[in-house]
C-alpha cells in the first residue's frame, strides 16, 4: 500500500508542484485548499502525513495543528511556513507540529524531512534492490560478488555503481530523473551537482559495453533509464 500523504496548501501552484513531486516519489496524494476543510479531510482520508501551509483561508495552519492534536490525532504534521523567525516555528512545534520546512524550499529537503517523519513514525517503507545475478545485454551482473561479466572479461563495482544498476533494472523502462537517483545513492542531504551522477553513468556504460549506447539510454533534460528490452535474469 502507498503512503497517502494530504497537502493542505492554498496556492494552486505550490500545490500542484508537490503533487508531482510525492506521486514521482511513490506516494500517492490527496489535497484540501481551505483550512476550515483541513481537520475533516484528515479523519476521512486518514493520511499516513500531512504537509499542513501556516497561511490558509478559513483558519490557520496553527489552528489546524491544535485542533488535530485535541483530536487525539497523531498522524505527524509537516508545516510549511513563509516566516522564518524562530517564534513562529516554536508556536508550531509547540501546538503538535513535528517539522517544519521554510517557503522556498528545496525538493531534497523538503523529501529529505518528509522520510525522517515517516522513519521517526514506523511508516517508512523500506526499498529493497538486491536480487539475485541478472544480465543488461551481454553484461552479467553478480550483486553478491560486486562483479559484472562480459565473456571472458570481469570487472569490479563499487557500491554505488552495483545499486545504480539494480535501480535500473527494478524500474526498466522508467525514465528516472537525475535527482531522484541522486537522493537513492547518494541521499538526501547530497548537495553537489549531478555531473557526479554523469560521471558514473559514463564508468557503468564502458563495463557493460554500451558504448552507443542502447542499452543506459539518456533522457535529455530529465534523467536516464534502462532500456527493458535488454535485461533479463541469469541462469
Amino acid at each position: 500500500m502507498k503512503t497517502k500523504i494530504l497537502i493542505v496548501e492554498d496556492d494552486p501552484h505550490i500545490l500542484l508542484g508537490l503533487e508531482e513531486v510525492l506521486k514521482s516519489e511513490g506516494y500517492e496524494t490527496a489535497s484540501c485548499n481551505r483550512g476550515d476543510e483541513a481537520v475533516a479531510a484528515a479523519v476521512k482520508l486518514q493520511p499516513t502525513l500531512i504537509v499542513l501551509d501556516v497561511m490558509l483561508p478559513g483558519a490557520s495552519g496553527y489552528d489546524i495543528c491544535k485542533q488535530l492534536r485535541a483530536k487525539k490525532i497523531s498522524t505527524p504534521i509537516l508545516m510549511l511556513t513563509a516566516k522564518g523567525q524562530e517564534i513562529d516555528k516554536v508556536i508550531g512545534l509547540d501546538l503538535g507540529a513535528d517539522d517544519y520546512v521554510t517557503k522556498p524550499f528545496g525538493v531534497r529537503e523538503l523529501l529529505a524531512r518528509i522520510q525522517a517523519l515517516l522513519r521517526r513514525t514506523g511508516n517508512a517503507s523500506e526499498k529493497n534492490y538486491s536480487c539475485g545475478p541478472f544480465k543488461i545485454g551481454s553484461a552479467t551482473i553478480d550483486p553478491k560478488t560486486f562483479q559484472i561479466r562480459r565473456g571472458k572479461m570481469v570487472e569490479e563495482l563499487t557500491a554505488k555503481e552495483l545499486k545504480l544498476l539494480q535501480i535500473f533494472h527494478a524500474h526498466a523502462g522508467e525514465v528516472l530523473s537525475r535527482d531522484k537517483l541522486l537522493n537513492e545513492i547518494w541521499g538526501y542531504n547530497y548537495y553537489g551537482t549531478t555531473r557526479t551522477l554523469d560521471q558514473v553513468i559514463v564508468h557503468l556504460r564502458k563495463k557493460l559495453g554500451d558504448n552507443e549506447p542502447k542499452h543506459l539510454l539518456t533522457i535529455h533534460g530529465v534523467g536516464y533509464k534502462l532500456a527493458d528490452e535488454t535485461i533479463t535474469t541469469a541462469l
